[in-house]
C-alpha cells in the first residue's frame, strides 16, 4: 500500500522514467533484432556462396563425369571394334584355310580322276607304251571330217572344246576340218614305217614321231586342214584359217605344238594339241610355246585341264 501511495504521489516523476525505460528497452530490442538480422543476412550470404560453390563444383563434376563417360564409351567402342575386326579376321583366315583345304581336297580328287599323261612332254622326251589308250574316246561326226570315208576319234573330254572351236571357226567364215586325230601305238608304228620307206628314215624323223612318242596317241591332238590346198597339209600356214587358229585356238584350250623354229620337228601349222584353256591362255598371253615351259610348271595346270 505504501508503494502504491508513493507512486501516486510521485507519478509525475516515475511515469517519464517508466516511459524512458520502455523506450530504452524497445531500442535495445530493436538493436538486438537488427544485429540478429545482420547475422542472419550474413549467414544467408555465406550459405548462398556455399550453394554457388556447390553448384559450380556440381557442374564441373558433371562435365568431368560426362567427359569420362564419353571417353570410356569411346574406348569401349574402339575396343569392341578391334575385337570384332580381330574376330572377323580370324574367322576370315579360318574360312580361307577351310576353303584352301577344301580346294586342295577337291583338286586332289580331280587329279586322281585326271590322266597324268595328258600334259606330259612327248616328242622324243616321254614315252607312251603300246598299251596306253585314252580312258574314253568319241567318234568325230562326219560333218567335221575332211574325208568322210576316214573316221577319227578324239578324247571324249576334249571333244566339246574341239567342237566349239570348229563351230566358232565356221561362224567366222573358216573351213576347218579334221585330217587326223587319235592314233594308237601300232597305227603310229605303221605310219612311221611308211614315211621312213617313202622319204628315208632321216627325213621321216624330222616330221614324224616314233611310236610311243606321238601326241596323237593321247587322243588330245588333231591335225587340221582346210579347203583350197589340194587336200594336203602343205600350204596350210598360208591360209586365213591358220591365222584364225593362231589368234583364237587358245580360247578353246589348243596350242600349236611345233611352231617355226622348234627343236623337235619341222614347222607343223596343222598340228594342234589340247592342253586346257588356262594353260593355253597363259602360253598365248606370254608368247610362249608348250615345249618351252618346264614340266613342273606345266603339271600345275593338269588339275584344271578340263575347266
Amino acid at each position: 500500500m505504501r508503494i502504491i501511495r508513493y507512486m501516486k504521489k510521485h507519478a509525475t516523476l516515475i511515469l517519464p522514467l517508466i516511459i524512458a525505460l520502455l523506450a530504452l528497452s524497445n531500442t535495445y530490442t530493436a538493436w538486438r533484432i537488427h544485429i540478429q538480422n545482420i547475422k542472419v543476412e550474413a549467414r544467408l550470404n555465406e550459405n548462398q556462396n556455399t550453394i554457388l560453390a556447390l553448384q559450380e563444383e556440381l557442374t564441373l563434376n558433371t562435365e568431368t563425369l560426362t567427359s569420362n563417360i564419353n571417353d570410356t564409351k569411346t574406348t569401349l567402342v574402339a575396343s569392341i571394334e578391334r575385337e570384332r575386326n580381330a574376330l572377323q579376321n580370324e574367322l576370315g583366315s579360318f574360312e580361307q584355310k577351310v576353303g584352301t583345304i577344301s580346294g586342295t581336297v577337291n583338286n586332289l580328287e580331280k587329279l586322281t580322276k585326271t590322266d597324268p599323261e595328258l600334259l606330259q612332254k612327248y616328242s622324243k622326251v616321254f614315252f607312251l607304251n603300246e598299251h596306253y589308250e585314252p580312258p574314253r574316246l568319241t567318234e568325230v561326226p562326219d560333218i567335221y571330217e575332211y574325208d568322210e570315208s576316214r573316221h577319227h576319234k578324239v578324247h571324249a573330254s576334249v571333244w566339246p572344246f574341239l567342237q566349239n572351236m570348229l563351230s566358232a571357226g565356221k561362224n567366222a567364215g573358216k573351213e576347218l576340218y579334221i585330217y587326223s586325230a587319235y592314233r594308237s601305238f601300232e597305227e603310229q608304228r605303221a605310219l612311221k614305217g611308211i614315211y621312213s620307206i617313202t622319204y628315208g628314215e632321216g627325213t621321216a624323223n624330222q616330221f614324224s614321231a616314233d611310236q610311243g612318242y606321238s601326241e596323237h596317241q593321247l587322243g588330245t591332238t588333231i591335225d587340221l586342214i582346210t579347203t583350197g590346198i589340194s587336200g594336203t597339209l602343205d600350204g596350210f600356214d598360208a591360209t586365213d584359217d591358220f591365222v584364225w587358229l593362231k589368234n583364237n585356238a587358245y580360247r578353246y584350250g589348243f596350242v600349236l605344238s611345233y611352231p617355226e623354229g622348234n627343236a623337235d620337228y619341222v614347222f607343223e601349222p596343222w598340228h594342234w594339241r589340247f592342253v586346257g584353256v588356262p594353260l593355253a591362255t597363259y602360253l598365248y598371253n606370254n608368247r610362249l610355246t608348250f615345249y618351252e615351259m618346264s614340266q613342273r610348271d606345266i603339271d600345275e595346270y593338269l588339275v584344271n585341264i578340263f575347266d
